[in-house]
C-alpha cells in the first residue's frame, strides 16, 4: 500500500510543507512527522534527502537566509529613492514577516539547530545577523549617496533597527505592529543619522 505521493522536487516540497506548518501551528509543532504529513509523503522521504531532522531544519533556515540575500539586493538597489525612513520601514516589515518569525522561534528553541548553523552564522542569531548585514549594506549605500551623515555608524544603526524591529514584531499572540508604529521606531533610531537632502 502506498504511503504517500511521489515528489518531483522533494527538497522544495518538504521546505514548503515545513513553512506551512510553521505559519499555521508555530515552531513547537514542527516535527519530521508533521512535515511529511503536510507534504503528503512517507517519513522516509525526508530521511533520504537529509541526514536527520536537524539537518533538514538547518537547510530550511539557510534557504530562508538565501531569500533574505535576494531581498537585500532589492533593498540596496532602492538606495537614493524615496525616503530612508520609508524604505527601512518597508524593509523591516519584509524581514519580520510571519515565516521569518516562525523560523526565528525555531532557531531560538533548538540548541542543536543553532549549533549546526554556526558554520554559516558564527556569531549572533541566524537570520537576525544576516538581516542586520543586509540593512547595514543598504545604509552604507545611502551614506555614500550623502543621504546619511558621513560619520553615521551604519553597523550599529542596523543592529539597533533589527533588534527593535524584532521586539515590535515578535509577539505571535497578537497582530503585527501597524505601519505607523514601525515608522516611528525607524525614525527614532535614524534621527541623528539621516541628512535632509
Amino acid at each position: 500500500m502506498p504511503t504517500g505521493v511521489a515528489l518531483r522536487d522533494a527538497r522544495e516540497q518538504l521546505f514548503a510543507a515545513a513553512e506551512r506548518v510553521l505559519l499555521r501551528d508555530g515552531p513547537n509543532a514542527l516535527t519530521s512527522r508533521a512535515v511529511t504529513v503536510e507534504a503528503g509523503c512517507a517519513k522516509g522521504v525526508l530521511h533520504r534527502h537529509f541526514a536527520d531532522f536537524d539537518a533538514f531544519l538547518a537547510e530550511l533556515v539557510r534557504d530562508r537566509i538565501a531569500r533574505l540575500d535576494v531581498q537585500g539586493a532589492a533593498l540596496r538597489a532602492s538606495a537614493g529613492t524615496g525616503t530612508v525612513v520609508g524604505i527601512l520601514t518597508a524593509a523591516l516589515g519584509e524581514v519580520f514577516g510571519p515565516l521569518a518569525l516562525g523560523i526565528l522561534g525555531l532557531v531560538v528553541a533548538r540548541d542543536a539547530l543553532r549549533a549546526r548553523l554556526r558554520a554559516t552564522t558564527p556569531v549572533g542569531l541566524p537570520l537576525l545577523t544576516e538581516a542586520a548585514a543586509v540593512i547595514g549594506s543598504y545604509l552604507r549605500s545611502e551614506r555614500e549617496l550623502g543621504r546619511l551623515e558621513p560619520d553615521a555608524d551604519v553597523d550599529t544603526l542596523a543592529l539597533t533597527l533589527v533588534g527593535a524591529g524584532h521586539m515590535l514584531f515578535a509577539d505571535r499572540e497578537s497582530a503585527p505592529p501597524d505601519h505607523e508604529a514601525v515608522r516611528r521606531m525607524v525614525s527614532s533610531v535614524v534621527a541623528g543619522a539621516v541628512r535632509e537632502v
